[in-house]
Order: C-alpha cells, then structure tokens, then sequence
C-alpha cells in the first residue's frame, strides 16, 4: 500500500486533495535539498525560477533549470534534487485533467504559464471561484507548451549504472572509453555498442550530455564559469565554453539569460 507522501519541501498527501491541479511554492534554504524516490498518483510539473533542480526517473536525469519545467506523469517514481537558494514550483495534476505527455519531458514555460502558478501558489486566502477561473486557464494553456529535451538517458543494464553512478560522483573523472571498459570487463568495442544501444549516444556524446546537465544545475545556483570548467575536469574556461556553445547554440551567461528571458525557449534537442 502506498505511504502518504510526507517530506519538508510538501506537509500533506497531495492525492489527498481533490482540486485538478494545485501548485506549492518550495523556497530551498542554503544547503541543498534532496527526496528519496517515491511516487503519487497525480503527476507532477516541477518549475524553478531561480537556481535549479535535478529529476531522477527510471529511465533517465532531467535537468531544471530557471523558466523551464520538467513533467513527471501520474505513479512514476522519481526523486528530486535542489542546489542550495532555489526557487521552486510543484504542481500537481490530476491524471486526465490536461492532455500531457505520457512520457518525463522537458517543457517551455511561458510568462503567462510561470505568473499563473505563481499566483495560484502564493494566493493570500481562499477564492474558490477565482482559482477555479486559474486552474482552468493553467490546464488549458500547459498542454500547448514546447517539448524540449536535456537529460541524461540512463540504462537498467548494471555496467552501465555503475558507470553512470561513477560520472555523476565525480563528473571530472577524464577515463577513457578504454578504461571504463577494463572497469566493467568489456572490451573497448563492445562498451561502445552498448552504450550506443542503450542510451541512443555514443560514450563521448553521453559523458558530455551529463557535463551539460552539471553545469546548467550549477550555474543556475551561482556558480561561476570557471569554478564550474573546473569541477568538471575541463583544462581551460575556452575549452570548457566551446563544449557548451556548440551544445547549446550559446555561452554559458547568454543562455541562461535567454532561458530566463524567453521563458525556456532556449533548450534545444
């Protein structure tokens, strides 16, 4: 039987609560916060407005960073990390009240769509005509957002776990395609299908997509370029800029600036 869903950031069982769609307000305090996996049955928008959260589903990592959001469907387990001084929005859905993705995905989200769960959120007291007017507006506006995409694709195949376990602990670690395979006793050539058929990338590909989502949450959080080129083992800023320009169509400070701006149009597949 599922437990009522009880952590710091949410102090009630939000399947509990009968309204289609309700949104809370999470302001992070200065050390990061993290929930265990678990699940509801309503599905889940995670929205940050100032630093950044991570999502963990079953099949993959999703980065949130500021004016974006990540949608979670209704019953699948996911966990949730925020860097330190994030600002964050959860609303929860009923299954079926808004035509959503079945799927975890990244989505735009718009000014009107952010000041919407802002307002639903932060309401002083109760105006039940009033919220009923907002929630059918957010329902109807939610589906109509972009799809975008930057996550990690994770693989149930255990070699491939333990590597991806290993690169998030310490994204730094430069071992070779060669090496990581000797770790997991594959060849070289057999780790490079393997990784190619389970997440879709190639070993390089891969790597550089968790680089991505690493420095996104720790930029949003404050960091500074060079800390985050640091941290992530490149040996130069340029190198580290070149990386995440030809990625992301920007540097560093112009895209989250434009993501801020354009309310999460900036992602790009």
């Amino acid at each position: 039987m599922r437990q009522p869903l009880r952590y710091p950031w949410v102090n009630f069982d939000v399947d509990e609560v009968a309204a289609p769609a309700i949104a809370v307000r999470v302001d992070v305090t200065e050390t990061k916060a993290e929930v265990a996996a678990h699940w509801h049955r309503k599905g889940q928008l995670v929205v940050a407005l100032g630093g950044g959260v991570t999502c963990r589903v079953p099949s993959g990592l999703w980065m949130v960073p500021p004016h974006c959001g990540v949608w979670i469907p209704g019953s699948m387990e996911h966990s949730n990390i925020a860097t330190a001084n994030a600002r964050i929005f959860f609303v929860y859905i009923e299954p079926g009240a808004a035509d959503l993705p079945d799927r975890c995905c990244t989505l735009s989200i718009s000014p009107l769509l952010r000041e919407l769960i802002i307002e639903l959120a932060d309401r002083v007291e109760e105006d039940e005509a009033r919220d009923e007017l907002l929630t059918t507006i957010l329902l109807s506006e939610l589906p109509r957002m972009p799809v975008q995409q930057l996550h990690l694709p994770i693989s149930s195949e255990p070699r491939l776990q333990r590597i991806a376990e290993a690169l998030a602990q310490d994204p730094a670690d430069r071992s070779t395609l060669a090496e990581w395979a000797s770790r997991v006793a594959l060849s070289e050539s057999s780790l490079a299908r393997l990784v190619v058929k389970e997440t879709g990338l190639s070993f390089g590909r891969w790597r550089q997509q968790l680089h991505l989502i690493v420095a996104i949450r720790e930029l949003a959080a404050g960091a500074s370029v060079q800390q985050v080129s640091g941290d992530l083992g490149y040996g130069s800023v340029t190198a580290f800029i070149t990386m995440f320009k030809k990625a992301l169509g920007k540097p560093p400070a112009k895209y989250l600036a434009s993501v801020a701006h354009n309310g999460g149009s900036a992602f790009v597949a």
